[in-house]
């Protein structure tokens, strides 16, 4: 008689995202043949190993099975060690023909049916392993499933052939983005506060975002976060670390007239440890927090000390504790501005996000004339007199990474931060808001997500950007036009003009992020089923080594935008 089995209490934590590395074969080949299918697979998982992480610096785990799939045995032999593995993304890499439906299709009919898919393979001739490569991703293609198709490189003969750097880094490319897809379905955001002002482009869509991203938005109520200040439920020892971690880095930069003012700097500091312990009793991945109105604009009540020093720790790679996850973190409860960091951040590795409004657009007409009036010179080397650029300007959510280079030091990121005091005609409750300009010469991906109750579908409009620097006496005028005690980043798209760039901005946020490569955000999206918008008219529908080849999924289907209208239906 068999018993059920009573599970034991566990310590709830992540699972590590897993590869499954495998290769399909012909029986009729030759045994130097099998050998060298054998070898290419253990250099396919190779070129992931090591290379992915999650964004909290954690390698993905690979695993691979030097069976190979000539026919349906085997591919129940490797469903079997892939189920026990826990493979969370499939990647075939075929040296030789094979039968489709034979093989791949039916190993992955064993396997969960969202499971990303990947086929990496040389452009060999002998046997030949892309043959099978284009037949098996035509006849998925057709049953409505999407495939990434890499057609590398590597030799055609010899037993250990080894594919080159631009084969790899398009696999790794579609590894972070199958992680990013996957590895966040069934965790958590935290929201504190409900809609922040009124904005519908920051909405929480609950079932959609479910749907969609497989994300659950767990929301707070500010009144357990004041009560909570009120009550001093944090370390008060660690709070002292903490002030004494800023007032070594920021020092005389922060502005206390008063020792009211360090009282209310001390309570904002205290948010953070409170929201921190908060979200991990939660094992959320992100939060955002809502502050106006209610929190600290509405003197109904009894206005608190702004967040802004609280998001901006959330979203660097460091704070008094050492070094640390960027945890993308919204002011304002802008849900989808922390879905697009959120995203970004996982796509990239763990490279911190960075939170601005959409503030003034300065064409380069207008700047030049500005530069010209204070008798500063340009030359149209200079890229924002020749491009123009947005002054991306809002205190909340500011990594402090972002005051420097990337791979800056924790000290030399602060010694560009200062934190003035709020103003307080918006904010009554007082508190310090952050202020540093953003370094020139940094490239990243600045996006912003947006959704559609019309076709219920998420889009990301996006562009490739670089920062730029002015010099001094013109930084400070640009800033002084906007609000001049903000962080300041001077963002330049590469194919977006300034004109496009205001007309279509899809809210008033938007958001950046470095070291994230194009084709890992479009593989993102063909899996999430997310809309690309580019509606750039100096951007080519396909930049070679920069885009992922489009899957034959869309081709098939009348292009990216009606085969993704029609999957979401």
């Amino acid at each position: 008689m068999s018993n059920a089995k009573k599970l034991t209490r566990a310590k709830a934590k992540s699972k590590t995202f897993t590869f499954g590395v495998c290769a399909t074969c012909d029986p009729r080949v030759d045994k130097e043949s099998r050998q060298r299918a054998r070898n290419i697979v253990a250099m396919v998982a190779g070129a992931i190993a090591g290379k992915v992480v999650m964004p909290c610096g954690t390698p993905v785990d690979v695993v691979y099975s030097d069976v190979l799939i000539d026919g349906e045995k085997q591919a129940d032999v490797v469903a079997a060690q892939f189920r026990r593995s826990g493979v969370d993304a499939v990647v075939a890499a075929p040296d030789t023909w094979a039968f489709p439906q034979l093989t791949l299709i039916s190993l992955l009919t064993q396997l969960p049916a969202g499971a990303p898919v990947n086929i990496t393979c040389g452009n060999s001739g002998p046997k030949p392993g892309v043959v099978y490569a284009h037949a098996v991703t035509g006849a998925l293609a057709q049953t409505g499933r999407l495939v990434a198709l890499n057609v590398g490189s590597w030799p055609d003969t010899g037993s250990n052939p080894r594919m080159t750097a631009g084969t790899a880094a398009a696999l790794v490319d579609w590894a972070y983005a199958a992680m990013t897809a996957v590895g966040l379905r069934g965790k958590r955001v935290m929201i504190v506060g409900h809609d922040s002002m009124g904005m519908e482009t920051a909405l929480a869509h609950i079932m959609p975002t479910r749907k969609t991203f497989g994300l659950e938005i767990a929301r707070v109520d500010m009144k357990l976060l004041s009560d909570m200040l009120i009550k001093g439920a944090y370390d008060t020892n660690e709070l002292s670390a903490l002030r004494a971690w800023i007032d070594k880095h920021v020092g005389k930069r922060l502005e206390l007239t008063d020792a009211e003012d360090s009282e209310r700097f001390n309570q904002s500091l205290a948010m953070y440890l409170i929201v921190r312990d908060l979200m991990a009793d939660l094992n959320a991945v992100g939060g955002g927090f809502m502050s106006q109105l209610e929190w600290g604009s509405d003197p109904r009540g009894l206005p608190l000390p702004v967040a802004d020093v609280m998001e901006s720790l959330f979203n660097s790679t460091f704070d008094h504790n050492g070094d640390k996850p960027a945890l993308p973190f919204a002011t304002e409860a802008d849900v989808q501005g922390l879905l697009t960091m959120l995203f970004m951040t996982w796509l990239s590795g763990g490279q911190p996000p960075l939170f601005m409004d959409f503030r003034k657009v300065w064409e380069p007409w207008e700047i030049q004339a500005l530069a010209k009036k204070m008798k500063i010179a340009f030359t149209d080397k200079d890229l924002w007199a020749a491009r123009g650029f947005v002054d991306g300007d809002n205190s909340g959510s500011a990594s402090f990474n972002w005051a420097a280079k990337p791979g800056a030091s924790a000290a030399t990121c602060m010694k560009g931060v200062a934190m003035p005091l709020a103003e307080l005609n918006y904010f009554p409750g007082g508190g310090n808001c952050v202020n540093f300009f953003t370094p020139g010469g940094i490239d990243g991906l600045a996006a912003r997500l947006a959704f559609s109750s019309l076709n219920g579908m998420f889009s990301m409009i996006w562009d490739e950007a670089t920062t730029t620097a002015m010099p001094d006496k013109l930084t400070k005028a640009v800033a002084a036009i906007s609000t001049p005690i903000w962080p300041h980043t001077f963002v330049v798209p590469k194919y977006a003009s300034m004109i496009e760039y205001k007309q279509y901005a899809p809210a008033n946020h938007f958001h950046m992020t470095w070291k994230l490569p194009v084709a890992r955000l479009q593989h993102w999206m063909d899996m999430t089923n997310v809309l690309s918008v580019t509606p750039w008219a100096a951007r080519p529908s396909f930049v070679e080594g920069v885009d992922r080849p489009q899957p034959l999924l869309h081709l098939i289907n009348g292009g990216e935008n009606a085969a993704k209208t029609l999957l979401a239906k």
